[in-house]
């Protein structure tokens, strides 16, 4: 119905010649006689409209000028004018004045310029529907990440609440537990929206490095435990008994098979099982990620794979941003591989197979964990903590006091300059936007002076032209907030 072209004559048997013509190429049409059955048949749906410049002649047009108005912001209504005196006539260009996306056709018109003209205009419909769809996308998007953002965050909320009052070990434990899967998954979902910003814009590019088969699986499944863990599923995981190196970057690939985890511990019910297989085959490494969970209808198989797209399910609420499994898909295609998705139906679980073409050979160790250490002669204990947030800045403070670090903090980056001076640290822990003097300028200052200090970026901005002016600014390091405690403790003890 949203296609078929509506036709407004001044005489019926004119209407029924031109859709006659517009039939015998396949196009669906329908004639209005007069304007309340064009605004009726307007309002359930309509691919352009064919009308005829005396049926709109003075007064007659503001009923139709009325419609274009009211519009949605994505709809233009193609507009084809038939007209005695093409656009020298006083009507046709009123029209084009007051109905906006207006093609004018002189009469007696030929049959081949009706047609081209007809098709013209619902290839120029089809554009403003897709933008429809894209809206209506980013809509459901929206409340939906409003929702998943409130998952994570709620919890964190209350057992932060419940931890001041409770005071008993096992308690605090479990507590501490809640918040850290929930600070886990939040992280997830923001890492995801920054990937979609980026290649929608263009900016992601592939970091190729020497990483290996098993440093792969190890760590998509660190990343994925806690979603596995919460709903008690039980993980098999199969690989090669080879260590295979692969040359590709290393976490796009991890991101890939963890999204992959994350999508069948989340559609499979409470105590599922889930198969991770790692298989190599030349130079391609295939990863096949199987569950007994909900299953998909074959309609789904290839949508799921579209941005923002969620497989729905007549029984369940919508869940999941919908971004995982694309950011898959364009990572997978980055590399030369590909992915897809497989199932029996509803009920009956699915797999998703991920293969990627980037074996460069078999090998005994693993060098990502040996190209970590990094020689920097030998870090002291002194550190100073630079962050205008002044809680970030404080509870960095006493972790890493518990840890053994003589700490300072400053909360600017003046007070930072201020602060090497009088507490000479060894390392400096800086945040990047503060006011006064944000970290790039305070970490030049830092290395004008001459001090042999280690300068670390702990910053919100993860973007790789952030990276290179963090380089640029005199950083040895640059974290992107939230940073695993674990991996600073490395670093500064490196």
């Amino acid at each position: 119905m949203e296609r078929r072209i509506l036709i407004y004559p001044a005489v019926a048997q004119d209407g029924l010649l031109a859709s006659k013509v517009l039939s015998s190429v396949g196009l669906e049409t329908l004639v209005c006689s007069g304007s309340e059955a064009v605004l009726a048949a307007l309002a359930e749906g309509a691919g352009a409209l064919l009308v005829v410049e005396e049926v709109i002649a003075g007064a007659a047009i503001q009923p139709l000028k009325r419609f274009v108005e009211a519009q949605a912001a994505w709809s233009d209504l193609p507009i084809m004018v038939l007209t005695k005196r093409g656009a020298d006539s006083v009507e046709a260009q009123r029209a084009v004045e007051h109905l906006g996306n207006v093609t004018l056709l002189e009469r007696p018109v030929r049959t081949i310029a009706l047609i081209s003209a007809a098709h013209s205009a619902l290839r120029a419909r089809d554009r403003q529907y897709q933008v429809r769809l894209a809206d209506q996308r980013k809509d459901e998007f929206l409340a939906t990440l409003a929702h998943e953002l409130r998952n994570p965050l709620a919890p964190i909320r209350t057992s932060i609440s419940i931890i001041r009052r409770l005071d008993p070990a096992a308690e605090v434990q479990k507590l501490t537990d809640i918040v850290d899967r929930q600070v886990v998954h939040l992280t997830r979902l923001v890492d995801d929206l920054l990937d979609v910003a980026r290649i929608t814009t263009g900016k992601v590019a592939l970091n190729s490095t020497h990483t290996t088969l098993s440093a792969v699986i190890t760590h998509a499944l660190e990343i994925a435990a806690s979603s596995v863990q919460e709903k008690g599923h039980q993980l098999e995981v199969a690989r090669p008994s080879e260590e295979y190196a692969l040359d590709a970057d290393h976490a796009r690939i991890v991101q890939s098979v963890a999204n992959l985890l994350v999508n069948a511990a989340k559609y499979t019910a409470p105590k599922g099982h889930i198969w991770l297989t790692a298989s190599v085959e030349g130079k391609v490494v295939t990863f096949r990620v199987r569950d007994n969970g909900r299953g998909l209808e074959p309609a789904s198989l290839t949508r799921i794979f579209e941005l923002f797209a969620q497989a729905k399910s007549p029984d369940e609420p919508l869940s999941g941003l919908g971004i995982g499994l694309n950011l898959a898909r364009k990572f997978a295609e980055m590399h030369g591989g590909s992915i897809s998705a497989t199932s029996e139906g509803l009920g009956r679980g699915s797999e998703f197979v991920l293969t990627l073409p980037v074996v460069v050979g078999v090998e005994q160790q693993d060098p990502v964990g040996a190209s970590r250490a990094v020689d920097d002669g030998g870090a002291g204990r002194r550190v100073l903590v630079v962050d205008d947030n002044r809680d970030a800045a404080d509870t960095l403070e006493a972790f890493l006091t518990m840890e053994g670090f003589s700490v300072a903090v400053a909360y600017d980056g003046e007070a930072a300059l201020e602060k090497v001076q009088t507490h000479e640290p060894d390392v400096v822990l800086m945040d990047i936007g503060m006011p006064r003097m944000d970290g790039y300028e305070a970490a030049r200052k830092v290395r004008a002076a001459g001090r042999p200090v280690r300068l670390i970026a702990l910053t919100g901005w993860g973007q790789a032209l952030d990276k290179v002016k963090a380089q640029q600014a005199g950083f040895d390091h640059h974290f992107v907030k939230p940073v695993d405690l674990a991996t600073i403790i490395d670093v500064l003890r490196a």
